[in-house]
């Protein structure tokens, strides 16, 4: 098993392609370096378990997820399952994927596959609050999360684009934080579909968070991530996910959509109307059906529940962005309904859970839509959101 070689995926015949939601995996002393001071005797790193395997260090003490298995799966795009299997013994500092801890590496696969920009997402980011309680601790994370991918894509000349992470605890912390981060360079931020607190996203508590991300002009992603077991929306039949992956991947959207239909419920549209919310990492093809359901129910008496003035449809056109995986072959036809302005696409680059033909299968996603379409999906979409 060959690493740090430049992936085998294709060149894409369109130009000004943008990757939306590209991935990066964190250095194993990123939060030894940027946590504050305070913090650090309870920084993320990696350690070892009993049975000589890594295993993250979360809070001061071993991690009940961030195992090896799980690291691996973080940087395994394009690798068999017996590759994967020994990606697990070679330690995560030692194994990086061409471009996915590594600036200059990731605009040279930028230049390989013909991408202008990535959007850039991390990995352990994503898996961390599963288990973290402490909000102080919760917002220090974010904050050396946040100082680190500023400093990594600071010499890419714009083409790798930093995305903030905020764990909502409270709303006026949330909103400094964004601020902060905003200032830096980061061009928008993103939350888990779950919250520690767990206040729906679009409580009235995180009112100053959503005022400062609307201020601004910043676009906030709900992003999937590792839920802990007791806000998993997938745990019905447990036993199953114990040993399921593809079972659990194929779900992982549920998360965010629960995240994005509390922000109707709350009425947050209506209080911050300039505000934009993407969904990422969660398909397309379920918005068609869930708006037309939204609105249906909107209109019986079960409608009086939701403080909104109008549809939901008509707030999703107005504030709304959703991300499609290269491999949603309906997409065509959901663009053309619901429009062209509407869509981002993504790799997810380096993360197991999709493929490395992403290009090839990109270039057949939209092949048969109309040129505005395309060039929208393909890139124009994101730029005008995030405003790069």
């Amino acid at each position: 098993m060959q690493q740090r070689t430049m992936p085998q995926t294709t060149r894409t015949s369109y130009e000004g392609v943008i990757d939306a939601d590209g991935h990066i995996n964190e250095p194993h002393d990123l939060w030894e370096k940027y946590i504050d001071p305070r913090f650090r005797d309870r920084a993320i790193h990696v350690g070892v378990d009993a049975d000589g395997r890594e295993r993250m260090q979360v809070g001061g003490k071993p991690s009940r997820y961030l195992n090896a298995d799980l690291l691996a799966r973080g940087r395994g795009m394009g690798l068999s399952f017996e590759d994967r299997e020994a990606l697990t013994r070679i330690p995560y500092k030692d194994s990086m994927p061409f471009g996915a801890s590594d600036p200059k590496e990731r605009v040279q696969l930028l230049d390989y596959e013909g991408l202008q920009k990535a959007f850039i997402y991390p990995t352990i980011s994503l898996e961390w609050e599963s288990e973290v309680t402490d909000l102080e601790l919760a917002a220090a994370y974010c904050r050396a999360y946040n100082r680190w991918v500023v400093d990594f894509c600071a010499d890419s000349a714009g083409r790798l684009v930093p995305i903030a992470h905020v764990s909502l605890s409270d709303g006026q912390v949330d909103a400094e934080e964004l601020e902060r981060a905003v200032k830096a360079g980061c061009k928008g931020v993103f939350l888990a579909p779950y919250t520690i607190t767990d206040k729906p996203h679009g409580d009235k508590m995180y009112d100053r968070f959503w005022a400062v991300a609307q201020d601004h002009n910043i676009p906030v992603a709900i992003h999937p991530v590792a839920e802990p077991p007791n806000r998993r929306v997938y745990q019905r039949f447990r036993e199953m996910y114990k040993w399921g992956e593809w079972w659990v991947d194929v779900l992982g959207g549920q998360g965010p959509q629960q995240a994005f239909l509390a922000l109707f419920q709350y009425g947050l549209f209506d209080r911050f109307p300039k505000v934009k919310v993407v969904i990422l990492e969660s398909g397309a093809g379920w918005i068609g059906h869930m708006l037309d359901r939204m609105d249906a129910a909107w209109t019986t008496p079960l409608g009086r529940s939701i403080p909104l003035k109008e549809k939901p449809s008509y707030y999703f056109q107005r504030q709304c962005w959703i991300s499609a995986d290269p491999d949603e072959r309906a997409l065509s036809y959901l663009v053309e309904f619901l429009g062209h302005d509407k869509f981002f696409w993504a790799t997810d680059y380096p993360h197991d859970d999709h493929t490395l033909d992403y290009i090839k299968v990109l270039d057949m996603l939209v092949a048969p839509m109309s040129d505005r379409a395309r060039r929208g999906i393909l890139g124009e979409n994101v730029a005008r959101v995030y405003g790069v």
